[in-house]
C-alpha cells in the first residue's frame, strides 16, 4: 500500500543524550585501532602466522577502507613479535670474480665484518711492510742468498778447474757460458790460432771442446736449478713472514666468526690472495712528485677486500615491515650500480644495490596490487621470487636483450618474506581468473568490509575509533553534539539508516576539517555546528557541476517542469557519479504512442545512447504490457519512448518504472502531475523494486522545486525497499515537516498510478476487463482499439 513517509522516516537523528558521552575526552581508545574488520583481520592473522612461503596475502578494499592502516598497523604488531632477520653481505669472489659471493649473518655482524675487514687491510699494509724491511727478515734473506752464491762459485770452480785440465779457459758471461781454447802461457786462442794448428790437433781440440759443452750444459741446468730452489726458498721465505703475520689477524677473526661458515671459509681464502699478492702490500705510498698537474700515484686496488653490506638489521627490532611506494624493478629486486672511469662505465661487488625484496627478507613486503601491475618485469619477477624462493639480482635491460655486456651475476639470495598485495576486489577477480601463478601464492583473501550494522555495541566501537584517531592527530575534543552528527555522516557515507560505514579515512578528514573551523573561531572543542560545517564545505569544493545543472534548469535551458499535467510526460531521476562527489538530477521522460508493430521502442538505444540495463529495463515494458493487457488482442502499438535533451550514454534501470508511468499516461490520456518525479525499477509482474542513490535523487529535485517554487503537492515517489536507506537533507526533513514536500513510498505499479494521476489503477476482473473510469481500463481500451484499426487497415489493404 502507497504511504507518504514522515519526517522521522526520512532521515535518521541521533540524539547527543542517548551516547553516554559529553566527549570525546571520556571515550577510551580502540585497543587494536581496527574497528569492524573481524574477516580481514582474521585472515590477515592467519596469513602472518602460518609460516608456509607459498601462503602469500591479498587485503581486498578500498583505500577510502584505509586498507593501508588497517594492513601495516597488523602487520607491524606481529612484526614486533618475530626474530630480527640476518644481515647479508656480498664479497669478492675469489675463484670467480663475476659472481660475488652472498654471506648470511647474524644481524648487526653486518658491519662488524666490514669494519673488521677495513682494519685487517689498514693493519696488513702496515705491518707487512714493516716485516720486511725488519733485521730478521733481511739477516735471513741475506743468509739464503748467501749460500746460493757459495754453492754457485764452488760449482763454477769445480767446472773452471775442470776446463783448464783439458787446455781451455772458461768464459762466464750474463747472458751464459762459453769455453775456449787455451795457449801455454794460459792466454786465450785466437780463431786464426785455432786456424794455424796442425789437423790432428784441431780434431783433438774438438773432441775436447763436444765433452766439455755437455759438463757445461750439465752444470748450466744445475745453476738453474740452484736459481729456482732459490726463488723457492725466498717465495717460502716471504710466505712465511707472511703468515707470521697475516695468520695471527686472520686466526682471530675465525675465532670471533666461528659460528658462520660462510665467514671462515671467506676469511681463508683472503688470506690466500694475500699471500699471493704479498708485492701490493709491500709497497709503501709514494710521494706525489711535482708537477704544474699533479696526477695521483697508482696505488695497488684493495677493493676485493671490502665487505658490501648488502642488507643491514642492525638497528631493526623484531622482523621487517617493508612498503614499496613505487615498485619499480630495480626499487623491488635491487641494482647493479656502475661508474663512469676513463670513458667506460665499470662495476664491481661493492656496487650492488639492495631492493625492497631484500629488506623485507625475514618480513614482510606491502605493495598496492595496481601499482605493481603498472610494471610487468616487476609483477613477473616477483612471481618468480616467490615461486623459485630466491632473489635473483640481474640486469633488466639485459634480461629483456637490450644489451649483451659483460657484467656481475651476483649469487642469489634466499626469499623469506610474506608479500602483501592491497587492491581493489575486482583486480583480484581479475588476476585470480586470468593469472594461474597468482592463485597458486596469493592463497589468502583478507576482505575489507565497506560497512556493519548499526547497533548499540558498533556503535560505541565507532565512537570509541573516532577518539582514538581525535587523539592520534591530536585534534580538539569532539563534543556530544559533535559525535552524533558524525553518527548520523557514517550512516550517510553507507547510504542506509541501519549501518554504519567503514570509511574511516574519511570520517577522520572530516574530523581534521571540523577541528581548523573550531581553532579558527578560537573554541576548545568541536561542536555539531562545526561537522556541519566541514561536510559542507567539503561539497561546496566538489558541487560545481552540479551548480552549473540547476542554474540551466532555474534559466529553463534544461526544460523540467514542476507544476501542472501533463499526457506521457514525468519526471525520471538520474545520478551523477563524479568520484568525489554524487548528486540527482532530474530528467524529463516523455512517450508518444502510434498504431504500428514495433512494440516500445528506445530512442535512447537507436542512437546508441542506452546502455545494456537501460535497454533491459525498456524491454520490460513490453513484457509488462503483454501480461498486463494483451492476453485477447495483439500488441499493435509502436511506442517512442525518450529521455529529453540527455546527451550522453542511459544506463541502469531506475527510470523503468517512470517510464512505464509515462506510457501508461499515454495509453490512457489521463495527465500526470509534473510535480512529482519518480525512480525506481519495474518487474514484467509489476513490483517495483529498489535502486542506488536514492538520497541525491531526492535531493536533486528538491532543489529544482526550491528553485521553481515550492507548491505543497511537488515529491519523489520512491521504492518501498529504499526507505530504509533514506538520509536526506535536514532542510527537505522540515519541509516535509512542514507539508512543503512529500516523499511517498511504493511497492506496486498500481500504487504509482493513483498518485500521479490521482484516478484508480483498476483492479483486473475474473473475465480480464478492468472496472470503468480506471487508469488501466481507459489502456486496454486504448489497446483494444489499436488492435481494431490494425486488422481494418489490413482488411482495406488486401482489398485494394
Amino acid at each position: 500500500m502507497a504511504r507518504a513517509l514522515k519526517p522521522e522516516e526520512v532521515r535518521l537523528v541521533i540524539d547527543p543524550q542517548t551516547l553516554g558521552f559529553q566527549s570525546t575526552d571520556e571515550i577510551e581508545e580502540l585497543e587494536d585501532q581496527i574497528m569492524a574488520q573481524e574477516r580481514a583481520v582474521r585472515a590477515l592473522d592467519f596469513g602472518l602466522n602460518f609460516e608456509d612461503l607459498d601462503f602469500h596475502i591479498y587485503v581486498a578494499g578500498t583505500p577510502e577502507l584505509g586498507t593501508s592502516f588497517i594492513t601495516r598497523s597488523l602487520v607491524e604488531l606481529q612484526a614486533k613479535e618475530r626474530p630480527t632477520p640476518s644481515d647479508w653481505c656480498y664479497v669478492y669472489n675469489f675463484k670467480d670474480p663475476d659472481t660475488p659471493k652472498a654471506i648470511e649473518l647474524p644481524p648487526g655482524k653486518g658491519r662488524e665484518l666490514q669494519k673488521d675487514m677495513g682494519d685487517l687491510i689498514e693493519n696488513l699494509r702496515q705491518k707487512i711492510p714493516e716485516a720486511f724491511e725488519s733485521e730478521t727478515y733481511i739477516t735471513r734473506k741475506e743468509n739464503i742468498i748467501r749460500e746460493f752464491n757459495i754453492t754457485r762459485a764452488k760449482i763454477f770452480e769445480e767446472l773452471e778447474q775442470k776446463v783448464r785440465a783439458e787446455g781451455f779457459i772458461l768464459n762466464v758471461e750474463p747472458f751464459g757460458m762459453m769455453i775456449i781454447p787455451a795457449k801455454p802461457d794460459g792466454t786465450p786462442m785466437t780463431p786464426e790460432d785455432v786456424k794455424n794448428l796442425p789437423e790432428e790437433v784441431k780434431e783433438s781440440l774438438k773432441r775436447k771442446s763436444e765433452e766439455l759443452q755437455k759438463e757445461l750444459n750439465a752444470t748450466a741446468r744445475r745453476i738453474q736449478q740452484l736459481e729456482k730452489d732459490l726463488r723457492k726458498k725466498l717465495k717460502e721465505l716471504d710466505r712465511e713472514v707472511a703468515l707470521n703475520i697475516v695468520g695471527s689477524f686472520i686466526q682471530e677473526l675465525r675465532e670471533k666468526y666461528a659460528g658462520i661458515s660462510g665467514v671462515v671459509d671467506y676469511l681463508l681464502e683472503v688470506q690466500e690472495d694475500i699471500i699471493k699478492h704479498l708485492d701490493d702490500f709491500r709497497q709503501r705510498s709514494a710521494p706525489q712528485p711535482p708537477m704544474p698537474f699533479p696526477m695521483p700515484p697508482t696505488q695497488p686496488s684493495f677493493t676485493r677486500y671490502e665487505v658490501n653490506v648488502f642488507v643491514d638489521n642492525s638497528e631493526k627490532k623484531g622482523a621487517p615491515v617493508i612498503f614499496e611506494p613505487n615498485p619499480t624493478y630495480t626499487n623491488l629486486f635491487g641494482a647493479i650500480e656502475r661508474k663512469a672511469q676513463f670513458g667506460a662505465l665499470v662495476t664491481d661487488f661493492t656496487m650492488l644495490k639492495a631492493g625492497s625484496l631484500h629488506k623485507a627478507n625475514g618480513g614482510f613486503l606491502i605493495v598496492r596490487a595496481l601499482d605493481l601491475l603498472k610494471y610487468p618485469f616487476s609483477w613477473e619477477n616477483l612471481k618468480r621470487a616467490i615461486k623459485t624462493r630466491k632473489i635473483y639480482l640481474e640486469d633488466l635491460a639485459e634480461q629483456i636483450g637490450l644489451f649483451t655486456t659483460k657484467t656481475l651475476k651476483p649469487e642469489p639470495i634466499p626469499f623469506r618474506a610474506k608479500v602483501i598485495l592491497q587492491g581493489d576486489p575486482f583486480i583480484y577477480h581479475l588476476l585470480y581468473l586470468y593469472d594461474e601463478t597468482f592463485r597458486e601464492v596469493f592463497k589468502i583473501k583478507a576482505h575489507l568490509d565497506i560497512w556493519v550494522d548499526r547497533d548499540e555495541i558498533r556503535t560505541k566501537q565507532f565512537l570509541c575509533a573516532v577518539a582514538t584517531m581525535v587523539k592520534r592527530e591530536k585534534l580538539l575534543p569532539l563534543e556530544a553534539g559533535a559525535l552524533a552528527r558524525l553518527v548520523e555522516f557514517s550512516c550517510e557515507l553507507s547510504g542506509r539508516q541501519d549501518k554504519l560505514s567503514l570509511e574511516l579515512p574519511i570520517i577522520l578528514d572530516v574530523i581534521k576539517e571540523a577541528s581548523f573551523w573550531a581553532k579558527r573561531e578560537e573554541k576548545d572543542s568541536v561542536s555539531r555546528e562545526h561537522i556541519q560545517k566541514a561536510i559542507k564545505e567539503r561539497e561546496y569544493r566538489a558541487n560545481l557541476p552540479e551548480e552549473r545543472i540547476q542554474e540551466m534548469i532555474a534559466k529553463d535551458l534544461l526544460k523540467i517542469q514542476v507544476d501542472g499535467t501533463q499526457c506521457g510526460s514525468i519526471n525520471g531521476l538520474s545520478v551523477y557519479d563524479l568520484g568525489d562527489y554524487s548528486f540527482g538530477r532530474p530528467t524529463r521522460i516523455t512517450v508518444n504512442i502510434s498504431l504500428g508493430k514495433e512494440g516500445v521502442v528506445n530512442i535512447e538505444r537507436e542512437a546508441d545512447l542506452s546502455g545494456k540495463i537501460h535497454t533491459k529495463g525498456v524491454m520490460i515494458l513490453a513484457g509488462y504490457l503483454r501480461e498486463r493487457f494483451v492476453y485477447d488482442k495483439p500488441l499493435t502499438l509502436t511506442a517512442t519512448l525518450c529521455f529529453e535533451q540527455s546527451y550522453g550514454i542511459v544506463e541502469g534501470d531506475s527510470a523503468s518504472s517512470a517510464e512505464l508511468f509515462a506510457l501508461l499516461s499515454a495509453l490512457s490520456g489521463i495527465p500526470i502531475y509534473q510535480g512529482i518525479a519518480v525512480t525506481g525499477s519495474v518487474s514484467q509482474k509489476g513490483d517495483i523494486q529498489p535502486v542506488g542513490g536514492i538520497n541525491e535523487k531526492i535531493e536533486g529535485f528538491y532543489k529544482v522545486c526550491k528553485a521553481k517554487g515550492l507548491t505543497g503537492k511537488q515529491g519523489v515517489i520512491i521504492p518501498e525497499a529504499n526507505v530504509k536507506e533514506l538520509m536526506l537533507e535536514e532542510e527537505i526533513v522540515e519541509a516535509i515537516r512542514e507539508g512543503k514536500f512529500h516523499i511517498w513510498a511504493i511497492s506496486r505499479v498500481e500504487e504509482g498510478v493513483e498518485i500521479l494521476t490521482g484516478k484508480p489503477a483498476g483492479e483486473r476482473k475474473p473475465d480480464g476487463t478492468y472496472p470503468e473510469d480506471t487508469v488501466f481500463y481507459l489502456v486496454d481500451q486504448k489497446l483494444r482499439e489499436l488492435a481494431r484499426l490494425a486488422r481494418a487497415f489490413a482488411k482495406e489493404e488486401e482489398k485494394k
